[in-house]
C-alpha cells in the first residue's frame, strides 16, 4: 500500500495552542462567556438541549441536531440540561433575534451523525441510520422514516455511527469494540490479538448506499481501516476528500505499567487528523502515534516498547497531531466568507475533553482551527473556542459543557452543540463595537 506522508505537526503543550484566543476585543451583545479570538462574538442559539450532538443548518437557516439519549433517562453528572430520550431536535429562529423561539422534537432512539440532502434528512438513531422526508418550510418528517442501515454494532466502547453523505454515498464511522485490541481489553501486559480480528467489521470508515433500504452491515464495503474511533469525520468540500481527527488509544501505563510512566501515557497518544483514503490502513491496533517521536510506533501489545517502529512506517501517516486524550468529536471545513479570509478552507475541530490525562490536568473541552493550503494543514492549529470547561482540574467527566458538533450556518456563522450543559452556541464575526445581525427565518 502507498504510504501517505503530507505534513505532520505536533503540539503537545496545550498553552502554546491557546495563540489564537482573544485579548478581549469584543463585538456588542455578546453573552454566551465564550473566548474567541477578537471581532468574534458567541451568543446562546438554544439551551437544555440535553445530548446535543452533531447538527446540521437548511438553506434557510432551520438547524436540526442530533440528540443522544442520556443513560437510564437521567442527567448527566455536572449537567445543567434535562436527561434526554434522544431524537431530532429541530430549531427555527423565526422572529430574527439570533435565538429559537420554536422547537420541535421527533424521532426515537438518537444518536450522533445527522446529514441533510434537499428535503432529506439522514440521522444515527441507535443501532440504525434512518432518512425522514420532510416537506418544503417544514420543521418534522411527513411520515415515518426509512431505515438505511440497520444492525450496526453498539458492543463495547464504541457506538456513535457518525457518518458523511457525499452524493449517493453514507461514509459511516464503525468504531473499535475495544480500546487496542487485547485479548483481555484494558487488562494489565494483556497481548492483542494478531491478527485483530476485530478489523474485519470495526475500527474503519465504510461505505453504504444512501438510497438502498435495510442494509446490513455486511451490505457495505471497507473504505479504510485502523481507525480507531473517527467522531470527527468530516468532507472537505474544496478537495472532495473525506478527512478525519482520530481517537487515540487510552491507558498506556495502565495496561503496560514497565514500560510507561503516568506522566508519558497521560499525554499519548496524540490525536491524529489523516485524509481518509480509499483502501489505506492507518495502523490500528498494531501503531499508536507517539508525541515525541513525532510518528507512529509500535503499540506495546504487539511487542513495542514506545521506541520500535516496527511495521508502522508503512501505514498512512498524520497530517497533523494534538495532544493526547483530547477526545476530537466534529470537524468543518470553513467555506464562508463571513469569517476573515484566514479561516477560509481551514478546518474547526471541537474536542470533548479528557478523562484519562491523570495526574495532568484534565484538558481539551475547546473548538480549534487548523489552517490548510494545497488541501494539507500548514503551520500549526491555534484554539478558536475556550471556556467550555470552567474548572480543567477536575475530571473530564463531570464538565458542564463539553463540545461536539460544528456546522456552518447560510451566512457563515458557525454552530457548536455541547453535549453535557446542552447549550447550542451560534459565533459570529463583526466589527468590534456591532452585534450581528441574525438573518430571518422565512
Amino acid at each position: 500500500m502507498k504510504k501517505t506522508l503530507l505534513f505532520v505537526c505536533v503540539l503537545a503543550a496545550s498553552a502554546h495552542a491557546q495563540s489564537g484566543l482573544s485579548s478581549g476585543l469584543r463585538p456588542s451583545g455578546c453573552t454566551a462567556g465564550l473566548q474567541l479570538p477578537d471581532g468574534f462574538c458567541a451568543t446562546v442559539f438554544a439551551d437544555r438541549a440535553a445530548g446535543a450532538r452533531h447538527v446540521v443548518v437548511a438553506p434557510n437557516g432551520d438547524v436540526f441536531v442530533n440528540t443522544q439519549a442520556t443513560r437510564g433517562g437521567r442527567a448527566a453528572p455536572g449537567a445543567s440540561a434535562p436527561p434526554s430520550t434522544g431524537g431530532i431536535l429541530a430549531l427555527r429562529d423565526t422572529n430574527g433575534d439570533g435565538k429559537a423561539d420554536l422547537q420541535e422534537r421527533f424521532g426515537v432512539g438518537g444518536g450522533t451523525g445527522i446529514a441533510l440532502s434537499g428535503n432529506l434528512l439522514y440521522a444515527t438513531a441507535g443501532n440504525s441510520i434512518v432518512r425522514y422526508h420532510l416537506a418544503s418550510g417544514s420543521l418534522t418528517p411527513s411520515g415515518n422514516p426509512d431505515t438505511i442501515v440497520t444492525g450496526l454494532p453498539m458492543t463495547g466502547s464504541h457506538h456513535s455511527h457518525n457518518f458523511v453523505l457525499q452524493g449517493q454515498t453514507l461514509y459511516v464511522n464503525i468504531g473499535s469494540a475495544t480500546n487496542s485490541c487485547q485479548q483481555r481489553d484494558r487488562q494489565p501486559e494483556s497481548p492483542g490479538f494478531n491478527p485483530c480480528s476485530e478489523l474485519d467489521t470495526r475500527a474503519g470508515v465504510w461505505e453504504f448506499d444512501a438510497n438502498r433500504l435495510r442494509q446490513r452491515p455486511s451490505d457495505g464495503r471497507r473504505y479504510a481501516t485502523g481507525l480507531r474511533n473517527s467522531v470527527a469525520l468530516a468532507h472537505n468540500p474544496l478537495d472532495g476528500s473525506l478527512y478525519a481527527t482520530v481517537h487515540g488509544r487510552d491507558q498506556l501505563h495502565d495496561s503496560w505499567p514497565k514500560l510507561f510512566t503516568v506522566e508519558k501515557s497521560a499525554e499519548n497518544p496524540g490525536e491524529i487528523l489523516v485524509r481518509v483514503d480509499r483502501g489505506a490502513d492507518y495502523g490500528w491496533p498494531y501503531c499508536y502515534y507517539d508525541v515525541d517521536r513525532r510518528g507512529l510506533v509500535l503499540a506495546p501489545e504487539y511487542g513495542g516498547d514506545g521506541q520500535q517502529a516496527g511495521q508502522c512506517p508503512g501505514k498512512a501517516q498524520a497530517l497533523m497531531a494534538f495532544p493526547g486524550h483530547w477526545a476530537p468529536d466534529g470537524m468543518l471545513f470553513y467555506t464562508g466568507n463571513q469569517f476573515p479570509s484566514q479561516y477560509r478552507g481551514g478546518a474547526f475541530i471541537a474536542f470533548h475533553g479528557s478523562w484519562n490525562r491523570a495526574p495532568l490536568p484534565q484538558a481539551g473541552f475547546r473548538v480549534v482551527f487548523a489552517p490548510f493550503r494545497s488541501n494539507r494543514p500548514t503551520g500549526s492549529f491555534t484554539t478558536f473556542a475556550d471556556g467550555f470547561n470552567p474548572n480543567p482540574a477536575s475530571g473530564g467527566a463531570r464538565q458542564s459543557r463539553r463540545p461536539v458538533g460544528l456546522a456552518q450556518a447560510p451566512d457563515g456563522s458557525i454552530f457548536i452543540t455541547d453535549d453535557t450543559g446542552g447549550t447550542i452556541w451560534r459565533v459570529s464575526y463583526r466589527t468590534v463595537g456591532t452585534m450581528p445581525a441574525h438573518p430571518r427565518t422565512p
